[in-house]
Formats: C-alpha cells, sequence, structure tokens
C-alpha cells in the first residue's frame, strides 16, 4: 500500500483533514501513510452530514432498506481478501485471523439482513371498548459508533449494519493506528446504494472522540477499548445525556479440571492464547490449572508455543506482531515484572526471532508458570501474547479466583464432566462463557458483551439487544370517535 494520507468519508466522498499522525506497518516498523486528525470543524461537518441524511434514511421504506443490507452484504464477501490484507498491513494480525475477522463481521450483517422482523411492532385489539393499542420502535437519529485498533473490521460490523437498517445514520471513529479498512467499508455502502450522509468515517484521536461525546446531535454511542476509556466515554456521553454502550478491557481465565482432555485442552490454551498476539478482548491470558492436571498441561503448552512461527503476517507465520513499538515494549516490561515477582518464565517471547524485514514490533508467545494474583501480570490487562498459569487446587478456588476478578468478559472451563460444566455456567460471573470453547465469541443473533468492569451501560452488542440500542418504542393508543363516547367525564380513563 502506498504512502497516501487515510482521510475522512464525509458526505459520501473522501475528504480531506488538516492535522496528520503516522500509520505503521507493525511488522517492518516502517511508516506505511498518514492518517488525517479530526479538529473541531472536522467533527461539525460529519455531524452535520449525518445529521442531513437522517430524515430521508428513516422514512425510506424498509424494504428498501433491506436491499441495500443484502447488496452490501455481497460486496462485502467479495471484498473479504482486500479488507484482510489492509487490516493484515497496518495491524499486523496473520491473513487467516483477519479473514476470519471479515467473516464474522460479515455475519452480523447477514442477521441485519433480516430487519424487517426484528423491527415488528405489537398490537392490540379493544384494548378498552372501541380503544386499540400499538407499539413501534424507531430510529434514533445520528449514532456514533468508536472502535478499537485490534479489529478494525469486525467491531464496526458488530454496530454500523443493525444501526443502518433500524434507520440510524453513523459517524464511525476508527482507530488510528490502522483507519484504512474502515474507508473500504465506506466505499462498499456506497456501491451498495446507501445515500451519502448515512454512513460517515471520522478519522481522528481523543479530540475526534471528545467532539462526537459531546456532540448536541449525536443520540448515542457505541464504544470498544480499554477499561479506562470505556468508562470515561460512558461518563462523559451520558452526561451529555446519550444512550451508551461502553466495552471494556478483559482478563479472561480458562479453567482446566483434572479430567479435561490434555491435547484438546493445550491447543485451545495455544490457539486462545496466542492468535492475532494476543490483540483480543476475547483471548485466554490466564489458563487456571486445577490440581494434578498442572504439570502436564505447562509441558504441552511450551511445547506448543515454541514451535510457533513469528513473523510477518503475510509470510505464513503462525503469529505477528504488536500494534506498536510503545505496546510492544509495554507487553515485554510485564513479562519483566512477573519475572521479578517470582513467575517461572516457561516459553520467552522477548528472545524470538521473527520472520520479516526491518525492525518490527514483535515478541514471541511467552508462557509464565506459578503466576499469582498479586502480581501485574495477573491483575493487569496486559493485551499481548503472554499466557499465565495459575496452579489451584480446586474447583471451588478455580471459580473464587475468576468471581474475584474485577473484570467479567468471557472466561471458559474445559472438562469432560458436564455437571462441573453446568454448575460453572451457573455460578461464574462473567458475561460469555464457553464449555472446552476458548473462545466464547456469540454468533451474531446472540449477544456479546461482559459483566463487570468489562461493561459500561446495560446494553450489549449486536443480537436483539443492539437492535433495542438502536431504536426506541413508542406506544400509540387510538380511538375512533362515535356517539357512545360523547359528553363529558374528568375521570381517571378506564379499561373497559
Amino acid at each position: 500500500m502506498s504512502a497516501e494520507i487515510a482521510g475522512h468519508w464525509i458526505n459520501g466522498a473522501h475528504s480531506p483533514g488538516g492535522r496528520t499522525g503516522e500509520v505503521f506497518d507493525p511488522a517492518t516498523g516502517a511508516v506505511a501513510r498518514q492518517v488525517a486528525l479530526a479538529g473541531p470543524a472536522e467533527v461539525e461537518r460529519a455531524v452535520a452530514a449525518a445529521a442531513a441524511a437522517f430524515p430521508g434514511w428513516r422514512d425510506t421504506a424498509l424494504s428498501r432498506r433491506t436491499r441495500v443490507l443484502f447488496a452490501f452484504r455481497e460486496l462485502l464477501d467479495a471484498a473479504k481478501d482486500d479488507l484482510a490484507e489492509i487490516i493484515t498491513a497496518e495491524h499486523g494480525k496473520v491473513l487467516s485471523d483477519a479473514q476470519g475477522e471479515v467473516a464474522r463481521g460479515l455475519e452480523v450483517v447477514e442477521f441485519a439482513c433480516g430487519i424487517g422482523h426484528l423491527l415488528k411492532g405489537g398490537y392490540t385489539e379493544n384494548a378498552s371498548t372501541g380503544v386499540n393499542v400499538h407499539s413501534l420502535r424507531q430510529p434514533l437519529g445520528p449514532v456514533a459508533v468508536i472502535s478499537p485498533f485490534n479489529f478494525p473490521v469486525m467491531v464496526p460490523l458488530w454496530f454500523v449494519p443493525i444501526a443502518i437498517a433500524a434507520g440510524n445514520t453513523v459517524v464511525l471513529k476508527p482507530s488510528e493506528k490502522d483507519p484504512s479498512a474502515a474507508l473500504l467499508l465506506a466505499e462498499l455502502w456506497k456501491r451498495a446504494g446507501l445515500p451519502d450522509g448515512v454512513f460517515t468515517v471520522l478519522q481522528g484521536d481523543k479530540e475526534a472522540v471528545d467532539g462526537l461525546l459531546d456532540h448536541p446531535a449525536i443520540k448515542a454511542v457505541s464504544f470498544v477499548g480499554s477499561t479506562p476509556v470505556a468508562r470515561y466515554v460512558h461518563e462523559r456521553a451520558s452526561a451529555a445525556g446519550k444512550r451508551v454502550q461502553a466495552l471494556g478491557g478483559a482478563k479472561n481465565h480458562m479453567v482446566v479440571l483434572p479430567d479435561a482432555d490434555l491435547g484438546l485442552t493445550a491447543d485451545a490454551a495455544v490457539n486462545a492464547g496466542f492468535g492475532s498476539a494476543g490483540e483480543r478482548c476475547m483471548a485466554i491470558s490466564v489458563v487456571v490449572a486445577v490440581g494434578e492436571i498442572a504439570d502436564p498441561l505447562v509441558a504441552a503448552i511450551a511445547e506448543r508455543a515454541s514451535g510457533l512461527r513469528t513473523g510477518d503476517g503475510r509470510r505464513g507465520c503462525d503469529m505477528g506482531p504488536l500494534v506498536t513499538a510503545e505496546h510492544r515494549d509495554r507487553v515485554a516490561g510485564y513479562v519483566d515484572a512477573g519475572e521479578r515477582a517470582g513467575a517461572r518464565v516457561v516459553v520467552d517471547g522477548r528472545k524470538v526471532e521473527p520472520d520479516a524485514d526491518g525492525s518490527g514490533f514483535f515478541l514471541g508467545p511467552t508462557l509464565l508458570d506459578h503466576v499469582t494474583p498479586e502480581m501485574s501480570v495477573y491483575t493487569d490487562e496486559i493485551f499481548g501474547p503472554v499466557l499465565s498459569v495459575v496452579r489451584v487446587d480446586s474447583y471451588t478456588e478455580a471459580l473464587a479466583l475468576v468471581n474475584a476478578n474485577r473484570y467479567g468478559n468471557g472466561t471458559a472451563i474445559f472438562t469432560t464432566d458436564g455437571g462441573a460444566a453446568r454448575r460453572f455456567e451457573n455460578e461464574v460471573e462473567v458475561g460469555m462463557i464457553g464449555v472446552n470453547v476458548p473462545i466464547p465469541v456469540p454468533v451474531a443473533y446472540y449477544s456479546f458483551g461482559g459483566w463487570k468492569d468489562s461493561l459500561f451501560g446495560d446494553t450489549h452488542a449486536h443480537g436483539t439487544d443492539g437492535v433495542h440500542f438502536f431504536t426506541r418504542g413508542k406506544v400509540v393508543t387510538s380511538r375512533w370517535p362515535d356517539s357512545s363516547h360523547a359528553g363529558l367525564n374528568l375521570g381517571f380513563p378506564r379499561n373497559d
């Protein structure tokens, strides 16, 4: 990809900006392009375009909206390899992982294609004598989606198709670390027949985010990112009177009982811990080994992790780089701290020799054993390829460990005991649970979201939760007058 400027997309066309920042190729460490960073003027233009487009899109026939969704679905599927290449070039994840991201986003578009059924209201005839009552759901208006660097296609597609299908207009603020995929999505929406202004891309940093959080025309905000920023977004946007869903960080535990299938479990731990270099909010970062399975499990994970090939995601490697040099150094610092605190470094990713050109932002798969809950490598969300093993003696101790953690995004249990799995489902205080499934990301027609410090606001992403978030209800009570209801009556209306 050339060293162009990734600008905004406003009113159906590319739009330049003022300030710019650097976008890196994480595999080589080289600057790949510049990205526009919106100021107040660009925020105003973007929101004004979305606000101007809203009345027309709201009043567009539902059948017409649905045809646009179906057309976008076909175009997205045809462009999936192009999108994957853009993701790999700017985020660093390997191509197969990027292709999987696009595929999961496509599932939400397919869900949104059924919006006609999902927007149906209710109707009651003769609720009172001659009185009918019906309910309906209507779009909110212009809404903002603020998405993270780790899933530049999938996370926007958790929100944007449902919001648009429901009749809203959307301003997407992608991460300034990997801004280009959002622009290709914008071009696909236009080719699908979406009117100008219904989908807008506003590039930028905190200044752009604050502008969207404060703007009175923005009616709702969807956010995915770290817990401190999710809390900030929720508080600031809520104070401005907006509806907010802010998905935060995670510290996902994988509980392994002594009866678990060792090979299956070790494969799962490696896949879920090191896929996308651990830069997933659903990554497994803690393996809770119960009892006697700890030693053989650590050995099996170490054997598999040591054989992974780290390097440029375009070269068929197993794992790519981290997104920036600063983030790579931060993650390596946690490994240093864990080692100083007494954890045993079983596999040391700090010594990796990547298959890549230049000075990319690499840290290899890292496995730490004998981690304790007081260590920073356990307490903090690391967001890198670092897998910590905490040893406990019983299921009860494992459950208490998971429930005591301040995050409640995802968790998993590996066991062949159906009773233990059922008990875990019931007792664990986490929003998404896997049983012998290490990354329990729900399919599009179920909601995605965590508990505790992993979610601010009470509405999860996609599924029927998403439809309700992007619409608001009305109830209409109607009576067509006739002579039987003539006369004055100041009493409270009675339903008889």
